[in-house]
């Protein structure tokens, strides 16, 4: 998760090389700005497209095949100055994430979702079928949606453009935050949710990573205590479905996807603790990493130990099998 940070006067678009250029853009130490992007473009470069595959939504097949079309603009709008040329180049990219919305109606329609393919019990009538997919509906819902506000604070950033009158280091760590916390967590929580038909914990996980994540975003507008309270919701959801995850799903995989699951499900405590820490610390004044070692501890832990590996692990653990689905007993 990537929260927001004080406001800092913008700067004027320049001809400079794309790592200065950069570091104009968010205010950071080129070192910091120059990160900051390689984790963005691995976000949509890798992590969107894995995650779309794990959706399990036909109308998203054709736009996933071409997805790299849209995504390469949006890592070229980091190699220009700010200014029009690399909007026009995010704007690409905001077009895709626009496109993912064509599968909300399917989502939300939904009242069943297909069976987990690793071995479970599933729900024995259609009713607890269809109240069982409700978390899953709405973790998959937000995670759709979460690229395109990612996209939208990507154009206004290399635009130079003060959207709701946050800064360009505001904008470019939002872009950030909706790549992992906003569709990744979202996902793996729907994903989590959808593996334990029936289990409370499991939904609750499910409710609460797209509502942590609306809270945050909420407190952008309002307070630093408001976007507090939302990286505590998120936070305890994403526990929660990392130690679901720990206990009673990783059992299920091979040995690969096992130690996928254990990377994924380690890292993320830690990184989630330094997100509340600076949260906190933000809120009440008290001592804090800088936004610069937040992007290289919790940003590089949350995309790199948690997202990628948390995705490897469920493309290889979330295969449909031809199996037909065990119901419960009476």
């Amino acid at each position: 998760m990537m929260t927001s940070v004080v406001a800092t006067p913008r700067v004027p678009a320049s001809p400079v090389p794309p790592v200065a250029s950069a570091a104009a853009a968010t205010g950071l130490s080129p070192y910091g700005a120059g990160l900051l992007a390689l984790l963005i473009l691995i976000g949509m470069l890798v992590v969107v497209p894995w995650g779309l595959g794990l959706l399990d939504l036909d109308i998203l097949d054709p736009l996933r095949r071409w997805w790299l079309l849209t995504a390469f603009p949006g890592v070229a709008s980091f190699l220009v100055p700010r200014g029009p040329a690399a909007a026009a180049l995010a704007g690409v990219y905001a077009a895709g994430t626009l496109a993912l919305l064509a599968a909300l109606p399917e989502v939300t329609r939904r009242t069943t979702v297909r069976r987990p393919a690793a071995p479970t019990t599933w729900p024995a009538t259609a009713a607890r079928q269809a109240a069982w997919a409700v978390p899953v509906r709405a973790a998959m819902a937000s995670a759709l949606v979460a690229p395109m506000i990612a996209s939208s604070a990507l154009v206004a950033a290399r635009a130079g453009y003060p959207l709701f009158g946050f800064s360009p280091t505001v904008l470019t760590l939002t872009v950030a935050h909706f790549h992992y916390a906003g569709f990744v967590a979202a996902l793996i929580a729907a994903l989590v949710c959808r593996a334990l038909p029936g289990d409370p914990r499991a939904g609750a996980a499910a409710w609460s990573v797209p509502a942590g994540t609306l809270v945050v975003l909420a407190g952008f507008f309002l307070s630093d205590w408001v976007e507090l309270a939302g990286a505590v919701v998120l936070t305890a959801g994403l526990w929660l479905a990392a130690w679901l995850t720990w206990s009673r799903i990783r059992p299920r995989g091979d040995r690969l996807t096992r130690w996928l699951m254990v990377i994924s499900c380690a890292v993320l405590p830690v990184s989630m603790a330094l997100a509340l820490s600076w949260a906190v610390g933000r809120a009440a004044g008290l001592p804090h990493l800088s936004v610069t070692w937040m992007i290289a501890t919790h940003g590089v832990a949350n995309a790199l130990g948690f997202a990628v590996c948390a995705l490897l692990a469920w493309r290889t653990l979330d295969r449909p099998t031809p199996a037909t689905p065990t119901k419960a007993s009476p």
